[in-house]
């Protein structure tokens, strides 16, 4: 199976550095894996970040468009639009992918769902951390329990499950219906199910719900959620809030959707941007 992971960055370099440097070294055991980084109008410094790694990223595209605000759902769109794999992984530039990352993700595909990963939120110091220390993200990934316990404890994280691992059960199919409980960082689907709905829904204008809009057009067309948690863990980094100026007009609209099962299709969605 052909899968594309779609990374959505803006003006981020520094994370993006990191962020890229953990799929690099993943992406060279799936040849059948290639990457779409939605580059929602960033400068030429992100630009020098990708096209660093596309000299050892042999299936890497940069898709990117003007910056005209927050405009995730257009971008994520068009870079789906430019995929070529069956199954699309999303994560955000602000995640820090563990070293199973993909491997996890490959083993909890499943027809009829889609996958609903989870995050560990790292405080505002961590984070300036990690970013001026390369080494600190692989110690991380080395952490025991204790360590993980201990970091918690000192409020670094908010969670010490990311060392966990565990194996598919029905527990994993508890949240089936449960349309809040997916993050937008980090989740997964087959591409058929993503256009099906007709992808993001371009009317969610600004930060906001286009993410939980998604998830919850997908319910109603009988693709359920697969509970990703124990698996595919990221570090989601300390960064401010996005404007959230219309944000009451998309939490608006995504309840009247919610609340409608016959609303399946995005009004403004990903089959505009589709090669004719």
């Amino acid at each position: 199976m052909q899968i594309s992971i779609i990374l959505a960055t803006y003006n981020w370099p520094q994370a993006l550095n990191i962020i890229l440097n953990q799929l690099a070294v993943q992406l060279v055991q799936y040849p059948n894996v290639e990457l779409i980084i939605a580059d929602d109008g960033s400068t030429t410094k992100t630009a020098e970040v990708i096209a660093k790694y596309q000299q050892i990223i042999s299936r890497c595209k940069h898709i990117w468009h003007p910056d005209n605000g927050f405009q995730k759902s257009i971008i994520l769109n068009k870079a789906v639009a430019a995929a070529n794999g069956e199954y699309l992984i999303f994560l955000d530039g602000d995640c820090i992918p563990f070293p199973d990352y993909l491997s996890q993700h490959i083993k909890l595909i499943e027809a009829g769902y889609f996958v609903a990963g989870n995050r560990v939120l790292l405080s505002k110091p961590f984070t300036e951390q990690v970013l001026n220390n390369k080494n600190l993200v692989t110690d991380i990934f080395t952490w025991g329990n204790i360590k993980w316990m201990l970091a918690k404890f000192s409020k670094k994280v908010n969670k010490i499950s990311a060392a966990i691992r565990l194996k598919g059960g029905k527990w994993r199919y508890s949240r089936r219906h449960n349309w809040k409980y997916p993050k937008g960082c980090n989740f997964a689907m087959f591409k058929e199910d993503f256009l099906a709905v007709n992808g993001f829904d371009e009317e969610f204008c600004g930060w906001g719900h286009e993410d939980a809009d998604l998830f919850v057009r997908l319910l109603h067309n009988g693709i359920k959620i697969k509970d990703g948690r124990f698996a595919i863990p990221v570090l989601h980094l300390w960064h401010k809030h996005e404007d959230r100026n219309n944000e009451a007009e998309n939490s608006k609209r995504l309840l009247q959707r919610v609340n409608d099962p016959e609303f399946k299709q995005a009004v403004l969605g990903v089959k505009q941007w589709l090669p004719s």
